[in-house]
């Protein structure tokens, strides 16, 4: 049996399986971005889909990951989020 890789959400603090969560990641330039595949290189963070619409309000990851995050990004995070519901 293969095990299932989990990752912790950085709002809620639980862990979930990898697939179930929405991974924002540094690239190599230094912009933050979603990562869909799950696979690019990079620092990333993961937010589970009961906690997007409450990250996307209060712009967590600003304060979280103590970076400017773009609008863009966020809007990403949510359409992404609610796509895995």
């Amino acid at each position: 049996m293969k095990k299932i890789p989990e990752r912790m959400c950085v709002v809620c603090r639980k862990m979930y399986p990898k697939t179930e969560l929405v991974r924002v990641v540094k690239n190599e330039d230094g912009v933050y971005e979603v990562d869909t595949t799950g696979k690019k290189n990079g620092r990333g963070a993961y937010v589970c889909s009961d906690c997007v619409s409450k990250c996307v309000d209060k712009k967590l990851l600003d304060k979280i990951l103590k970076t400017h995050i773009e609008e863009n990004v966020y809007t990403d995070i949510e359409e992404y989020g609610h796509k895995q519901d």
